[in-house]
């Protein structure tokens, strides 16, 4: 479990980290040099000391888990969480990519878009801890539901601060 909150904390922080980069990419010299040498060393160190290791021995103690019980895997809601797994796996290596393109200052992406990917471990997390606290007490439907409602309020949110900023743009 440890490894899978530690595993979440990166994901929650690359894209922060990301989106720093990006706005410090549009400053102007030597600002722009300085702050991207220090988030380049920053996102390294949280991706290849925190995040990566966390990944791998949260995938391989699930996979032990699952190997002592067997019998989990014969459950629809395991069936539906795992494939929250595989897009929590796919999300980590877009990251991953992301990453490595922000290391070679190679800018693709707008930090409003990153506001917006950044919610992606969110609701991913939210997804896979509602089914296996509920199981099959609600049906899919009522967690498609949520999701959809989550998704809705985190974009109003991010429209919000988008707002709040450009009215405070020292906020």
């Amino acid at each position: 479990m440890i490894f899978v909150i530690t595993w979440f904390a990166g994901l929650f922080y690359i894209p922060r980290l990301f989106i720093y980069h990006i706005e410090a990419s549009q400053k102007t010299s030597p600002e722009k040099e300085i702050l991207t040498k220090q988030l380049q060393m920053m996102t390294k160190r949280l991706w290849y000391i925190i995040t990566w290791p966390s990944a791998v021995l949260a995938i391989s103690f699930a996979i032990w888990l699952l190997m002592l019980m067997p019998g989990w895997l014969q459950q629809p809601w395991m069936h539906i969480k795992l494939a929250f797994v595989v897009l929590l796996i796919a999300y980590h290596l877009k990251n991953h990519q992301i990453f490595k393109q922000l290391q070679r200052d190679e800018v693709n992406y707008t930090s409003n878009f990153m506001r917006f990917w950044n919610e992606g471990a969110t609701l991913i997390l939210f997804a896979i801890v509602f089914l296996v606290i509920l199981k099959s007490t609600f049906t899919w439907i009522f967690g498609v539901i949520g999701i959809i409602v989550l998704s809705i309020l985190l974009m109003l949110g991010i429209k919000l601060y988008k707002r709040f900023r450009k009215r405070n743009p020292q906020a």
